[in-house]
C-alpha cells in the first residue's frame, strides 16, 4: 500500500495537481492539509471519477484537512479526544482527521504554526501537540500513521541555516521536546532514512532553486506500521512546477 502527505496549500486552487499526484504515483491513501475550504466547496468529482472517497473537514479559508483513499474509508473521526481550539472565545480549528484505510489507521495533522516563541499562538501549539500526544497513547495497539505538516525541525539538519532561526518557532527547544515525546512513546519516523532532504520551501527570494528549506513534513508510525515501510521518498518535482504549493509530497510505501 502506498500513503503521502501533503500540505497542499489550498485544495480548490491544486486540486489538478492532486489528481495527477495520485495518477502519477498510484497512490492508495492522500493526507492532505491547509486545505482552505469547507467540505461543500471542494472539487471532488474528478477525485471520486477515479475511484477515491474523500473525508474531509474545514470551516472557513484556514486550515482544513483532508483523507482521500482507494482501498476503504471508514470510522472517521473529525479532531482526536481533547483537541484544543483557538482564540478568544475559543473557536474550533479543522487539523486533525483520522479514518481506517485498507486495515490501517491513517491520521492527516496539520499542527499549530506557533507565530512567534512570545506569541499565544506557541502556547497554543505546545498545548495542541501534548493532547495530541496523550490521545496518540491508546492508539500503538493496531497499524497506525501520524502523517502531515508538523511545523517542527526536530533537528538542526532539517533547517537550512538555523542561525537564521534564532528568534523563531520551529527549532525551538520546547517544539523539539515535544515532537521527540511521541518517539519517546514508541512512534517511528519512518521517512528519513529513505527521504533525506527538505519538505517545505518559502515562496520568499527563491527559497526552492537555491534548496534553501526545512523538513517539516512526517510521518510517524506505530511499530506495526513502521515494520511494514520498505521505502519512502519526497516528490520534489512537484515543488517545482508553476503555481506549486510551498510543500512537496512526502510518499511512503507498506509491505
Amino acid at each position: 500500500m502506498r500513503i503521502a502527505t501533503w500540505n497542499v496549500n489550498s485544495l480548490r486552487s491544486r486540486i489538478d495537481r492532486v489528481e495527477a499526484l495520485l495518477d502519477r504515483h498510484e497512490i492508495d491513501v492522500l493526507a492532505l492539509q491547509e486545505t482552505k475550504a469547507r467540505e461543500d466547496q471542494l472539487p471532488l468529482m474528478g477525485l471520486q471519477a477515479r475511484g477515491y472517497d474523500v473525508a474531509a473537514v474545514g470551516f472557513n479559508q484556514w486550515n482544513g484537512v483532508a483523507l482521500i483513499s482507494r482501498v476503504g474509508l471508514d470510522d472517521v473521526e473529525v479532531g482526536f479526544p481533547g483537541m484544543p481550539g483557538y482564540g478568544d472565545p475559543v473557536e474550533p480549528e479543522a487539523r486533525a482527521i483520522g479514518a481506517t484505510c485498507g486495515g490501517v489507521r491513517i491520521w492527516s495533522l496539520y499542527v499549530p504554526n506557533g507565530r512567534k516563541p512570545d506569541d499565544p499562538h506557541y502556547v497554543y501549539k505546545l498545548d495542541w501537540l501534548a493532547r495530541l500526544r496523550e490521545a496518540a497513547s491508546g492508539w500503538q495497539h493496531v497499524p497506525t500513521a501520524l502523517v502531515g505538516d508538523w511545523n517542527i525541525c526536530p533537528t538542526d539538519d532539517d533547517v537550512f541555516d538555523v542561525t537564521q532561526f534564532k528568534t523563531s518557532t520551529h527549532v525551538t527547544p520546547a517544539e523539539r521536546a515535544a515532537f521527540q515525546g511521541f518517539l519517546d512513546d514508541g512512534w517511528a519516523e519512518v521517512t528519513r532514512a529513505h527521504a533525506p532532504g527538505y519538505t517545505y520551501w518559502d515562496y520568499y527570494r527563491q527559497r526552492f532553486e537555491r534548496d534553501r528549506g526545512l523538513k517539516i513534513d512526517f510521518v510517524l508510525g506505530s511499530p506495526e506500521l513502521a515494520a511494514r515501510v520498505t521505502h519512502a521518498f519526497i516528490d520534489r518535482e512537484e515543488r517545482a512546477g508553476q503555481g506549486a504549493s510551498d510543500h512537496a509530497p512526502v510518499v511512503v510505501d507498506l509491505g
